[in-house]
């Protein structure tokens, strides 16, 4: 009797240790399991989970053959665009100045302009007006005006100034503008030792050059 139970007890533990090899569809592989492909939420696995019939898993619990899920990280096929930076121009406007030398009156090509309340001239007009020249350094931005022993150095935007190394704050920077290089005419006369008279009925601007 006692051996007929032992019997009894031992086909039951077999027939429960059968039931998850039936339950997974699939064929084991020579270490007696495989990698879930169906069903495997029912039965508590991943998908692609590496497991064993036999109710257990492998200490990875993934084979190393499975296929693991992959991130794939999409790249802009735009390039991003670069951006071109742009010298600000401040806020300008007309100016109804009348520019003179020595009482005549100077042809300007251009009209003069107000930034901050400052007048700019045409560069060119106004030093060959005075007897100066004038050199440009494209690399720096650098205007000089030479007339005998008196240089003036100004650079385009910015309100920095040198009287023969010398250097003064500006109330206005230089500017370019449609090509045209304009600036201060008070600061010009004051670098050449030059006289200023200024009508403010007229608007006119005279400078004393000798």
């Amino acid at each position: 009797m006692r051996k007929a139970c032992s019997v009894l007890i031992l086909a039951i533990m077999l027939a429960m240790a059968s039931v998850p090899a039936a339950a997974h569809p699939g064929r084991t592989d020579a270490n007696g399991g495989h990698t879930c492909r169906t069903n495997c939420e029912k039965w508590g696995l991943d998908y692609g989970e590496y497991h064993y019939h036999n109710g257990g898993k492998s200490s990875s619990g993934k084979s190393s053959g499975s296929q693991s899920s992959k991130t794939t990280t999409r790249k802009s096929s735009s390039t991003p665009k670069q951006k071109t930076h742009k010298t600000a121009i401040p806020a300008h406007k007309k100016s109804s100045l009348t520019l003179k030398v020595n009482g005549q009156k100077v042809m300007l090509t251009n009209d003069p302009i107000l930034v901050q309340n400052t007048n700019l001239v045409p560069l060119r007009e106004l030093a060959e007006s005075l007897g100066a020249t004038t050199t440009w350094d494209r690399e720096t931005q650098t205007i000089g005006i030479i007339k005998g022993d008196d240089k003036i150095t100004l650079t385009i935007g910015s309100t920095k100034v040198y009287y023969n190394g010398v250097a003064e704050t500006l109330s206005a920077a230089p500017q370019v503008i449609d090509g045209v290089t304009y600036v201060p005419a008070q600061a010009v006369a004051r670098g050449l030792h030059a006289s200023l008279s200024y009508d403010k009925t007229s608007d006119t601007l005279d400078i004393g050059s000798e």
